[in-house]
């Protein structure tokens, strides 16, 4: 599988990010999302189809509870 480019996409951090660096950004392009961690821009990329994001984001928000 080759990697997505994600040289244009914008990414998007939380509106609860703090700012001490502990934070996922987020970006949207064509039909996938895409996770990177705040503090390496430039290091690996969790790309999902907007079905798995979904469970993911509520697999966590189970776990949280």
């Amino acid at each position: 599988m080759n990697a997505p480019d994600l040289g244009n996409v914008v990414w998007k951090k939380s509106s609860r990010s703090s700012g001490n660096g502990q934070c996922t950004e987020i970006a949207s392009f064509g039909n996938q999302v895409a996770v990177r961690d705040s503090k390496d821009p430039n290091g690996p990329v969790l790309v999902f189809t907007p079905g798995a994001w979904a469970t993911f984001v509520i697999s966590i928000s189970s776990e949280r509870r």
